[in-house]
């Protein structure tokens, strides 16, 4: 579910604001609150997410290039690497 919601644009289905874009995750520091915007997207999103506690779902980005990056969306015990 996840993987689906992370791979479709918002507003990919007509008349729905599904998904995400991550880019908006590249240039802002993670803790200006727009990672807990797009944490609070997935949450409204797939609701059942919204039945999991604050703590379990997680965003958290890694510089593994010059020019690449790499999120880690963690939910529960499962981690899911996203390259940007």
């Amino acid at each position: 579910m996840i993987r689906h919601w992370l791979s479709c644009p918002v507003e990919g289905y007509l008349g729905s604001s599904y998904g995400e874009t991550l880019a908006s995750l590249l240039q802002t520091p993670l803790n200006d609150g727009t990672a807990d915007g797009v944490i609070q997207k997935m949450r409204e999103d797939i609701p059942i997410l919204g039945t999991m506690s604050s703590s379990a779902i997680n965003i958290y980005r890694v510089n593994t290039q010059p020019d690449r990056m790499e999120l880690l969306i963690e939910v529960g015990n499962e981690v899911i690497e996203v390259s940007i």
